[in-house]
């Protein structure tokens, strides 16, 4: 993503900027905070995807490392209007949501069980070499009323935020389940 700075910060600016197809947008959390704009169309590939990404932004040929912190759109036109990003130190950890993605097939489901999904994403906080796409949760072992749960997951030197007793994916009991077969 490339943006030039704005010479102005303001109102009267930054509706400018949005009359001319640009979005206004700060970079903050390094030494100084950086104000620029930056065309919406190279908005798309980043907020039409459930995954979350690292964003290089060139300003005026200064590159900065970013993941986008917010986004307020218009109400009706859901055009966008401002953007955050916060800039990432490679020494400090950084706290991001990543997509969750389901593997493997549950026994409890075979049996007519139902697949629940309570989260899409996990709330982590890690170094940025470490941060990982997605996070991957097997329920080959999941049977019938079992879940999967925040506290189950290990991933190194990623330590989990959301609640760790949150259940992630269960397998509920439906009226259409068979009974496990005998000695199982």
């Amino acid at each position: 993503m490339s943006g030039s700075l704005r010479g102005n910060v303001g109102k009267k600016d930054a509706k400018a900027q949005r009359a001319a197809g640009k979005v206004p947008c700060v970079i903050y959390g390094g030494k100084d905070q950086v104000h620029f704009s930056t065309d919406e169309v190279s908005f798309k590939p980043i907020l039409f995807t459930p995954n979350a990404h690292l964003i290089n932004i060139n300003v005026d040929g200064k590159e900065y490392l970013t993941i986008l912190q917010d986004v307020q759109s218009h109400p009706v036109s859901d055009s966008i209007l401002h953007a955050d990003f916060l800039e990432l130190d490679p020494l400090k950890p950084v706290i991001i949501s990543v997509p969750i993605r389901i593997t493997g097939t549950s026994p409890g489901v075979l049996r007519g069980g139902k697949l629940v999904k309570k989260f899409r994403k996990l709330k982590i906080k890690a170094l940025i070499q470490h941060l990982p796409d997605e996070v991957e949760v097997s329920i080959n072992n999941l049977d019938l009323n079992q879940a999967v749960k925040v506290g189950d997951l290990k991933m190194e030197n990623v330590e989990f935020l959301d609640i760790r007793s949150g259940v992630i994916v269960s397998v509920m009991s439906t009226r259409n389940v068979e009974p496990a077969a005998p000695g199982k």
